[in-house]
């Protein structure tokens, strides 16, 4: 590594590679530090039967103002404008029109109460009415939305989220990490290390598993978890921020992947969700993009639990008793995501705890004249989307190249 540099960039995911493009355009010196052997961090994509897979992040969230895809259309990645399936259920599998009428309904009023008459405690579960019967339905789309149910979840925060966000959910065929690994392409970069230590001492030092090197400031990016955990000591200290870190975990959405034997047995771009009447079960995307596979996601207390069973099992009988025995005999198990097992990320994306929906800005308070955190968790809107990352890794830059020297 370097022996000194303007900035350290402790994360390669969409914060530390945008944070790393906007300083070196300013002809600042950087260094990307990444505990992976790849970049990307939670925008992850692999080959797989002739496919591109995401194993994280996928859509292109309010495709319309995010820069990101602002950003593919300019480098010539192919971009999928069509609408997304997810709330369909293919043939009213299992659940009436009207039954699915009232589902939604329910969730658009908790939506709408969290906004107009959020409950005192902040906790959005308050919002729902004692004994609703679509409870367990709200929290399924809580678990796959925000990676945890909505009895941990902060309402304030929550709306802040929903208030900015459009239903213009695109996608990259091509793949959105790969798409986002491609954007660090001539970057200095210094992948399986681990930063164990920064010191502010006339700039930063920062110890790592495969040196000492030095710089004049740092921008850290790493997840809110692996923060609060203290994967990394600070001298002088950052608790405030560290505190506020805890106060943001990562809940957990994870991915299986189903290889189809019969494609033509369900319809291109088609969704099913498991049930209805429990938070623990999948959703369903068939033969997204028109390919061969089920793209399958279970968020929340599910996802956790799964992380340590057969989540393929699970599936394919959930996809069984939807569509029959002979549809789930004839399904190949292609991969399985365990993103809370990932030592250096433990989740998914961030959400605010019940009354904590401040703990982003304080995250995001510059440490010093040295230091300063980005990441998704960061974003006072987009938080949970490489896009919020994206931009917020840009903030953080813009701010650390003002109080260097020119």
């Amino acid at each position: 590594m370097a022996d000194q540099i303007d900035v350290a960039i402790v994360g390669g995911g969409a914060a530390g590679i945008a944070a790393a493009r906007h300083l070196a355009s300013l002809g600042r010196s950087v260094l990307i530090i990444e505990a992976l052997s790849r970049l990307g961090g939670r925008a992850h994509s692999v080959q797989l039967g002739g496919m591109t897979l995401d194993f994280g992040c996928g859509w292109l969230h309010s495709g319309e103002r995010n820069p990101l895809a602002a950003l593919a259309g300019a480098n010539g990645w192919t971009i999928d404008r069509s609408d997304a399936a997810w709330g369909d259920q293919l043939h009213d599998l299992h659940i009436t029109a009207a039954a699915q009428r009232d589902a939604w309904q329910a969730y658009e009023g908790f939506v709408h109460a969290l906004a107009t008459n959020a409950p005192q405690s902040d906790r959005a579960s308050d919002a729902i009415p004692g004994g609703d019967r679509w409870r367990p339905f709200i929290d399924g789309l809580s678990s796959f939305i925000n990676g945890v149910e909505t009895d941990g979840l902060s309402a304030r925060d929550f709306t802040s989220y929903d208030a900015a966000a459009s239903d213009n959910n695109w996608r990259l065929p091509g793949g959105y990490g790969a798409f986002i690994t491609s954007l660090g392409a001539g970057l200095p970069i210094a992948l399986d290390t681990r930063v164990t230590a920064i010191t502010e001492d006339n700039g930063v030092r920062l110890d790592t598993n495969r040196g000492t090197l030095r710089a004049s400031a740092a921008i850290v990016t790493l997840s809110t978890t692996v923060l609060a955990q203290g994967a990394i000591r600070f001298a002088p200290s950052a608790d405030d921020q560290l505190h506020a870190a805890a106060q943001l975990p990562l809940g957990l959405a994870n991915k299986l992947f189903l290889k189809m034997a019969d494609p033509d047995a369900v319809p291109p771009e088609s969704h099913l969700l498991g049930r209805f009447d429990q938070a623990g079960t999948g959703s369903y995307y068939l033969r997204p993009l028109g390919r061969p596979i089920v793209e399958c996601f279970v968020g929340g207390a599910e996802a956790r639990r799964l992380e340590d069973e057969d989540a393929t099992a699970f599936a394919i009988e959930e996809l069984g008793g939807l569509l029959g025995a002979d549809f789930a005999k004839a399904l190949s198990p292609l991969a399985v995501t365990r993103w809370g097992k990932e030592p250096t990320i433990l989740g998914s994306y961030s959400h605010a705890l019940p009354g904590q929906a401040d703990a982003r800005k304080v995250l995001a308070r510059p440490v010093s004249d040295h230091l300063i955190f980005a990441g998704e968790a960061c974003s006072p809107q987009d938080f949970s989307t490489a896009h919020g990352a994206w931009d917020s890794g840009i903030a953080a830059a813009r701010w650390i190249d003002r109080m260097l020297p020119p």
